[in-house]
């Protein structure tokens, strides 16, 4: 019988080190696993973490292990390069930092043993992700077991698969389960014993047979139904030798249909099941990837309480676990691999073999729905090798599994009829419209004006968002990293994209805040902010309640604003969220009335004096806050960048004129501020490309781009586009160009 023997006690950790030890080193540090060496240095900024080689040494007996004739070492996650040895002899290389490798020990075994596992986590031109806004972790940072089973045994060498592939197919009230097994060493006269049972243990039907494929018929299936009813079945193989059980292994499935439809999104089992929800990045503060079960448990309770009903699972494969945790929870999911935003000719091959990885472990989760192609990948337009790479793993998926479909999420610049939009089944976009310049009621109508044009391909919004940190205000504008901007702008968002109905799937960016040590903005360096939850999970900033007031079914009321004490004005906008009809507000116990909202906003204007205590009902549900009333605005609730060289508020603005706080629209709209603009853009922009046409980031800005632009306040345009370009204007130039502006009219 196969037995699995956890190994993540006490490994000795040295870092940058260029060789394996022969024995265990003294000076070098003990630690378990999971383990990254950047879950301080990739979140605190300035793009400056370790990336380099460390290894990981353990030594143990064999004897130690239960007896067995194989043994086989299980790395869970290592990122992102890892070579395995045993007493000092290589054994294994693996390329790709998400999924699980395998590797067999068994002929390296002494009676006392060193197993050494070098992990590099460096900039290289082969192996993805390379360029990305996310912390590239480096460590074994999920677990690593040996399994023990016999010489004949289900397989456990091809690309880190569990040996077992079940697929139902629905006819009728019934469910017809092939299942295909896989076999290492088999020998003559073995036999396979194939059992389903339902989700109380009990067996539905039994098989024993010598062949590896088999079905199995399920009488009145009962199916896996989302959210509404995640109902799974379980597939046992037990391979026999002389009636003797010599190896066995399991999975869950799900038995459902479902279909992606141009004009009614996604079908769940013939019923329409909007998949509204969000995306997830899986490190933590102070734990970087390195995460423990309880952590991924936290983090589908937190998605479940917010109502969403799909999660892309962001920009890699994730933990096993975290899988079994949406098919328990009947989440359906967007599954894919880290071939993001730069195209590496050199890098395919990493491409087609963490993509044989991610189906190859997960094909039996009936939560994934599709696999995604790539991520962003367009930005700079397609060539032909970035073409062929994309059709190569699109049929590459088709044909390891033929019962999912393909997607991309490609970027806003990426044009309409990009060739590489035409490759995978459904497309998704990343759009910041509201965030990254453009404004928010831009984001509905550009999918409308896609869908008028290509009606047969399916589409939806694969990001979306802004950032939030402890800032706050009561005339919130794009940019100011405000809670109550992000707030307006997810509820703008909401009810643009929740109304159509032709939206296959909508995924918030993000779920979490998470680490991105190249980002210096905010005022909290090493972090992308635009989670609905604090990175460390313990704040629910107000736009989670924004989406639990129309996903979930849980009745509840929230007063937003609960960081936001201190108001200068006489009287003052309180927003409350609820999923039920009405909501009353009282202040200081005197009610303000009673309000109805159909889109589960409720606006209430509040007498501010003194202090004011705030109570909100909506049926059984009630919630409190505060607010005080001040003479002048709290500094402390207003973003001051760190490192900046000037903030939005030391700007002179002149009544009727221009300044760095004006839209580079509104600049663009007048003769002398397009004449001033043309001689700073190539600085700027980073100068010509092709054929004379202007160029940013190696992308042509074309109207998509410049609708963007449009949208940016000058200094933020500066600001953000001049870091991206390694390109720095100094405060004085920064200055000198206000005072510029500030002798130009705003057009009327």
């Amino acid at each position: 019988m196969r037995k699995i023997v956890n190994f993540n006690a006490k490994w000795a950790f040295g870092k940058a080190v260029s060789e394996i030890p022969a024995v265990i080193p003294t000076e070098w540090n003990f630690v378990n696993l999971p383990h990254s060496w950047n879950a301080i240095d990739g979140q605190d900024g300035d793009n400056d973490y370790f990336r380099g080689t460390c290894c990981y040494a353990k030594s143990f007996n064999k004897t130690d292990l239960p007896a067995a004739e194989r043994y086989y070492l299980e790395i869970k996650g290592a990122n992102s390069s890892a070579d395995v040895y045993v007493n000092g002899e290589k054994l294994a290389h693996h390329d790709g930092g998400y999924s699980t490798f395998r590797v067999d020990i068994t002929d390296s075994l002494n009676v006392t043993n060193i197993v050494a596992i070098t992990v590099d986590n460096a900039a290289n031109e082969t192996v993805y992700p390379q360029m990305a806004d996310f912390t590239f972790y480096g460590g074994i940072y999920r677990d690593v077991n040996i399994i023990c089973v016999s010489e004949s045994h289900f397989d456990l060498d091809y690309y880190g698969g569990p040996g077992i592939k079940v697929t139902p197919e629905i006819i009728g009230e019934n469910a017809k389960v092939e299942i295909e097994t896989y076999i290492t060493n088999s020998k003559m006269g073995q036999e396979i014993r194939y059992t389903i049972l339902d989700a109380n243990g009990n067996e539905v039907d039994k098989l024993i047979a010598s062949d590896t494929t088999v079905s199995i018929d399920i009488p009145c299936v009962h199916l896996w139904h989302g959210k509404r009813d995640p109902y799974l079945y379980t597939a046992t193989a037990e391979l026999l030798e002389d009636g003797e059980v010599i190896d066995n292994i399991s999975t869950r499935f799900g038995c459902r249909t479902f279909k992606i439809d141009p004009e009614n999104g996604f079908i769940l089992n013939g019923e329409e099941y909007p998949l509204r929800g969000v995306s997830r990045h899986q490190d933590r503060w102070g734990v970087g990837n390195a995460l423990l079960p309880e952590h991924h448990k936290e983090d589908i309770e937190l998605i479940c309480e917010v109502g969403a009903t799909t999660i892309r699972l962001a920009h890699y494969q994730h933990d096993q676990y975290f899988y079994d945790l949406c098919d328990e929870k009947g989440l359906v999911i967007w599954a894919e691999i880290p071939y993001i935003s730069k195209h590496m000719p050199t890098g395919r091959e990493n491409t087609i073999s963490q993509m044989k990885e991610l189906i190859t472990q997960n094909y039996n989760h009936p939560c994934i729905v599709v696999w995604g192609l790539s991520n962003e990948i367009g930005i700079g337009g397609s060539d032909e090798d970035l073409l062929e790479n994309h059709r190569i793993l699109n049929d590459m998926c088709h044909e390891m599994d033929k019962t999912r479909l393909t997607t991309i999420a490609a970027v806003s610049m990426c044009k309409m009829d990009d060739p590489y939009l035409q490759i995978p089944d459904v497309v998704s976009y990343n759009h910041y419209f509201g965030w990254y310049g453009g404004e928010t009621d831009m984001n509905g109508p550009w999918f409308d004006k896609f869908h008028k044009k290509f009606p047969n391909i399916p589409i939806g919004c694969s990001e979306y968002g802004c950032e939030a940190l402890n800032w706050h205000t009561s005339d919130p504008k794009q940019g100011d990293y405000t809670e109550e901007y992000q707030a307006y702008y997810h509820e703008e968002l909401i009810k643009q994209f929740f109304s159509r109905k032709y939206m296959w799937a909508t995924h918030v960016w993000n779920m979490f805040d998470f680490g991105a040590d190249a980002r210096n903005e905010g005022g909290e360096n090493g972090q992308n902010h635009k989670g609905l939850v604090t990175f460390d999970r313990k704040y629910k900033k107000d736009s989670f309640y924004a989406y639990k007031a129309w996903l979930s079914d849980e009745p509840f009321v929230h007063i937003c604003g609960k960081r936001y004490v201190d108001r200068v004005e006489d009287v003052t906008k309180v927003t409350v969220y609820s999923n039920l009809p009405e909501v009353e507000l009282f202040a200081n116990g005197e009610s303000l009335g009673k309000l109805e909202a159909a889109d589960h906003f409720f606006y209430f204007n509040v007498p501010n004096k003194d202090v004011t205590k705030l109570v909100a009902v909506a049926g059984d549900c009630r919630d409190e806050s505060e607010i005080r009333k001040v003479e002048t605005f709290n500094e402390e609730y207003r973003l001051v960048e760190k490192g900046a060289i000037l903030n939005w508020f030391d700007i002179e603005e002149k009544e009727g004129y221009l300044s760095l706080n004006d839209k580079m629209g509104d600049v663009l709209a007048t003769l002398q501020g397009k004449m001033l603009f043309m001689s700073l853009m190539g600085k700027l922009m980073g100068g010509k490309g092709k054929d004379g046409k202007m160029e940013a980031m190696g992308f042509e800005v074309g109207p998509e781009m410049m609708t963007m632009m449009n949208g940016f306040t000058v200094l933020r345009l500066f600001t953000l586009m001049g870091g991206m370009m390694d390109v720095k204007f100094t405060k004085e130039e920064l200055l000198d160009l206000n005072a510029k502006l500030n002798k130009i009219k705003k057009k009327k």
